[in-house]
């Protein structure tokens, strides 16, 4: 054989026996993009487009399953320190003390991004006669200074994404006032709302902002959603609509952020790249929020107030 044709044949079986390498070293992994479980957290602010979401990646992908445990963003965040939770979904990125304990815990960097946005909505009992509010009257209605009595109510009172941003970016510095109420989740202050005239619901626009949503659509059927002063014409008062969420006119827009701590290129990475990819930001805007990633075109639709 002469040395040409050697040369070739080492070539190629080099060649091939990288390729398998390659192909037993995936089959090692415990989790693939395309194969495999895991479990993830999530804010549970986020469960209806997220269960879209889940839903079709694993349709797409049938050899996986992803477990999803819905639970308040402080809950979802301690799990950042959990070796076996390789993916969160919250409304902010990790602290610089806590991508430390991260790095001292875990021995691993998180990569996070934002991949949506959506908003707080307001929604009040179906014959209140108050839909329409400043945000000065919010705050006043969030301290208990309000010219009538409207208690808050909340997904939960302490630990929650909603209160949170209340605290930060509300309040900022003021009390919360201390009659406001806590349902178990956010379906629960709908459901609250829609039985107490003398209250005021707080809850992320995923549940109550989709009107082709047949959920949301009874949820619509039982409170009404309040606008708010827009941000950008004094006198101006809007909903929690996406195009509203877009260009934050609507004055309590906020982050979703998926936070991904994985070692490898598995399951949680395949995830986290369809949810910030074209088809994820598709499902995004279907649900009616902001997609983050990708510009998308908003058509115009007349709802039914």
């Amino acid at each position: 054989m002469s040395n040409k044709n050697i040369f070739w044949l080492s070539l190629f079986i080099n060649v091939f026996s990288a390729c398998t390498s390659y192909e037993e070293q995936r089959n090692q992994l415990p989790d693939t993009p395309d194969r495999g479980q895991i479990k993830i957290s999530v804010d549970e602010t986020f469960k209806p487009v997220m269960d879209e979401l889940v839903q079709v990646y694993q349709s797409n992908h049938p050899q996986t399953k992803i477990d999803v445990d819905y639970k308040t963003e402080a809950d979802c965040l301690r799990d950042a320190l959990n070796d076996s939770i390789r993916l969160l979904f919250v409304t902010r990125r990790l602290s610089l003390e806590e991508k430390g304990l991260l790095a001292d815990s875990l021995r691993l960097t998180a990569r996070s991004l934002v991949v949506a946005r959506d908003a707080i909505a307001v929604i009040v009992h179906p014959n209140s006669p108050d839909t329409i509010f400043s945000m000065q009257e919010i705050k006043e209605i969030l301290t208990g200074k309000y010219k009538k009595k409207l208690i808050p109510v909340f997904d939960g009172v302490k630990a929650t994404s909603t209160v949170r941003f209340i605290v930060d970016s509300v309040l900022k510095g003021d009390s919360l006032n201390p009659a406001a109420m806590a349902a178990r989740s956010s379906e629960g202050v709908v459901d609250y709302v829609a039985t107490h005239q003398d209250v005021i619901g707080f809850v992320g626009v995923g549940w109550v902002g989709n009107p082709e949503d047949s959920l949301q659509m009874s949820f619509l059927k039982k409170v009404k959603v309040a606008h708010l002063e827009s941000t950008d014409k004094k006198g101006a008062y809007v909903k929690a609509y996406q195009a509203n969420i877009y260009a934050k006119r609507y004055p309590m827009v906020r982050d979703l952020v998926y936070v991904l701590k994985e070692r490898h290129r598995g399951l949680a990475t395949g995830f986290a790249h369809f949810v910030s990819g074209e088809l994820g930001q598709l499902i995004f805007r279907r649900a009616y929020l902001a997609p983050a990633q990708k510009r998308l075109g908003i058509r115009p639709v007349k709802l039914n107030e």
